[in-house]
């Protein structure tokens, strides 16, 4: 059909050719034989053209049969990538959050008085790390969490003779590793339901500005109340309730000893009620919690009630106040007439509170301040079965400045002082303690 037109058009272009002069020239210059020679000229270019235009098609061809097959082999490597990636280990890992953090302390005091040591006042200075790796993996409906610490070093707290210590970020003397928590959360919202092993500190007496050791306060006084039996993390159920867009309750079970053993006769167990209004356009949080113990303690007026049980109550807010500042307060209460098995004193009830500024009036809009001011009351019971105890008050002060280097390093020099030490009945003495020290957090 091509050559068929083409002839037609070349034939068109000769007589348009030939029209185009006038008769008596075409008769002088151009005779039939000489018009049909050129037509047999043009009509061999075709038969030419069409050749090479076979020769072509017929590559064009072998392409396009190259081509599919190429694409069959992809189809087929994407095809097994889909295969190893809906199987082994990787899906496992898709989504998962990782976090993982260290934090150094170095402390010092020109006040010791534990036990061990040979004399009162002694200087001591001693450091420790710790290391916290996380990872967390959110399902439909549901929370994967785990949790392990390694780290070494008690810091200056085993040569203090204090109710509270002063470096909650240490694990101990000797290098040690562990799982802290491990535990699946399910929603059946407004229901959520946590199983595993976890962390009761973490659930109760919560504050949003004095609860993390390593960003915040460095003080056990501050991080939870005095007056509150955590056991070690273990297995443990949570119950908790979504009542309304401000307002949660949550109860927990868990086993006492952290033992895994005996679950039931030793059971720590609590509620916690948290209301979590907007004043004046600024969050705060208001919570209420009651704790029980099932773990083997004594009466102080009895020594054969060996197998008591323990009680108490609480109270821990906080408030934003305006964008720079906010503040916290806790109280809490226990049964004053006994004593954990394992210890030998009892405190009764302790209280603090505190404030912590964001740097933006200075420039430094990343940095906090905090400061804060508690007390620990020791039992009247554990006053009355001692001799000559005084039992006083011990009370607790503490400054920190966390100075943010980069994205990854914050520095906190940090100043703890401790009056009336271990209730004013230290064997080294009740001088008032001043703790200087420096925290190093470094987020990876």
């Amino acid at each position: 059909m091509f050559k068929c037109f083409l002839k037609t058009f070349v034939l068109a272009v000769c007589f348009c050719m030939l029209c185009s002069f006038s008769p008596k020239n075409v008769c002088a210059e151009v005779t039939n034989e000489m018009l049909l020679e050129k037509i047999e000229q043009m009509d061999s270019r075709i038969n030419e053209l069409e050749g090479r235009l076979a020769v072509y098609e017929n590559k064009e061809k072998g392409n396009q049969t190259k081509l599919s097959r190429v694409e069959k082999k992809i189809d087929g490597l994407d095809s097994k990538i889909k295969e190893e990636r809906s199987s082994g280990i990787a899906p496992l890992v898709r989504g998962v959050e990782i976090g993982a953090s260290a934090t150094y302390v170095y402390q010092f005091t020109d006040k010791a008085n534990g036990d061990d040591l040979s004399e009162n006042s002694e200087d001591v200075g001693d450091a420790s790390y710790s290391v916290d790796i996380s990872l967390t993996k959110e399902f439909k409906n549901g929370t994967a969490f785990i949790a392990t610490e390694a780290g070494e070093g008690a810091g200056v707290d085993d040569e203090l003779s204090i109710f509270s210590t002063i470096n909650a970020d240490a694990t101990g003397g000797d290098s040690n590793i562990g799982i802290t928590e491990a535990w699946y959360e399910h929603r059946f919202v407004p229901l959520t339901v946590t199983v595993g092993k976890v962390a009761a500190d973490v659930f109760m007496d919560s504050n949003e500005y004095a609860n993390d050791e390593t960003t915040q306060f460095l003080g056990s006084e501050f991080k939870h109340s005095s007056t509150i039996e955590f056991p070690d993390n273990s297995v443990g159920l949570i119950i908790g309730v979504s009542l309304s867009d401000t307002v949660t309750a949550e109860a927990i079970l868990i086993d006492g000893n952290a033992d895994w053993e005996d679950m039931f006769e030793d059971t720590f167990y609590g509620g916690q009620f948290t209301i979590s209004p907007e004043i004046a356009g600024k969050a705060g949080n208001y919570r209420v919690f009651g704790w029980g113990s099932g773990r083997d303690h004594t009466k102080w007026n009895d020594s054969t009630a060996v197998q008591e049980n323990s009680y108490g109550f609480g109270l821990s807010a906080d408030q934003e106040l305006t964008d720079i500042i906010g503040v916290f307060a806790r109280y809490a209460w226990q049964n004053p007439e006994v004593y954990l098995n394992s210890e030998s004193y009892s405190l009764e009830h302790s209280y603090s509170f505190g404030m912590q500024i964001v740097g933006e009036p200075w420039g430094r809009d990343e940095d906090v301040v905090g400061i804060a001011f508690g007390q620990i009351f020791p039992s009247d019971d554990y006053k009355a079965a001692g001799s000559n105890l005084k039992a006083d008050s011990e009370g607790h002060i503490e400054f920190y400045y966390s100075y943010k280097v980069n994205n990854h390093l914050t520095i906190s020099p940090d100043v703890q002082i401790v009056m009336n030490p271990y209730g004013s009945d230290a064997t080294n003495g009740d001088d008032t303690i001043v703790i200087g020290g420096i925290r190093g957090q470094v987020d990876f």
